[in-house]
């Protein structure tokens, strides 16, 4: 989407719509590219201020999900130098091997 049309389709959007990301498949294999996740990059404070706004995804980790989560300095990928800025990544996984025992009680799984 071009830029114009892009920020007609963001004005018009509803604020604060829920959020309620597909997670990702336990029995996935290779890259998650393609399922539904976020990145933040540049400073700690912008990283950490889009965070403040994302705080319903911490509800994702649970019994039946898993909040999959990267958050680190940067690096240049010529120089391998770390930089000062910041990367966030943030995905929601199925959880795999729970085991429900004989009432029905959900066991967490052993790792």
């Amino acid at each position: 989407m071009e830029k114009k049309p892009f920020l007609k389709h963001w004005a018009k959007l509803r604020a604060n719509q829920k959020l309620s990301p597909k997670p990702v498949r336990y029995t996935h294999e290779g890259s998650t590219y393609a399922e539904d996740g976020i990145r933040i990059t540049g400073s700690k404070a912008f990283v950490d201020s889009v965070l403040s706004r994302l705080k319903d995804l911490l509800k994702y980790e649970s019994d039946e999900t898993r909040l999959q989560v990267v958050y680190k300095k940067s690096t240049d990928r010529e120089s391998g130098k770390t930089l000062t800025s910041y990367n966030c990544y943030v995905q929601v996984h199925e959880r795999g091997g729970v085991k429900k025992t004989d009432t029905g009680k959900k066991i967490k799984p052993t790792r």
